[in-house]
């Protein structure tokens, strides 16, 4: 974490988060680091579909016909926060925690997280097997900073 922030230093970049699924545990990491105050930006949490359509403007047509963990809406998410942090590097986070919540087409582990940097914004999706809570919110963190130390190395 600490080189992240000295690369984010270096670098000259700002950095902007929007969690859902993580509950602001991800800024909660970053800003646990001394140094964090000269790259972090933002954090916001929309963790209903309500903040996702009001605060972030996401279609609510793409979160009725792709529900909150998609693609689709993960990839509005950070597009939406880049307009509003004008940070250089933008993160985006939704997700099924459980232990309750899943499906079958979208089973608790489900999580996307949308990076973007400049013009370009890819969203991965990933599949996390813990059973507990928090080990998938702590899993889905982890992948988040590795993602985002990955696009500006």
């Amino acid at each position: 974490m600490k080189n992240l922030i000295s690369l984010l230093v270096k670098k000259k970049l700002k950095i902007s988060f929007v969690e859902s699924c993580t509950g602001g545990l991800l800024a909660s990491t970053i800003t646990s680091i001394s140094g964090a105050s000269k790259v972090f930006s933002l954090g916001l949490i929309t963790y209903s579909n309500q903040a996702k359509i009001k605060v972030l403007k996401v279609n609510k047509n793409i979160i009725r016909k792709y529900g909150a963990v998609s693609h689709q809406c993960c990839s509005e998410m950070v597009k939406n926060l880049s307009k509003i942090s004008k940070a250089n590097i933008n993160v985006s986070i939704t997700g099924i925690a459980g232990p309750k919540g899943g499906t079958k087409k979208k089973p608790v582990g489900l999580v996307y997280i949308g990076i973007k940097k400049a013009d370009k914004t890819q969203v991965n999706k990933c599949i996390f097997k813990a059973k507990k809570r928090s080990s998938i919110q702590k899993a889905t963190v982890r992948k988040a900073l590795n993602l985002v130390f990955r696009a500006i190395k």
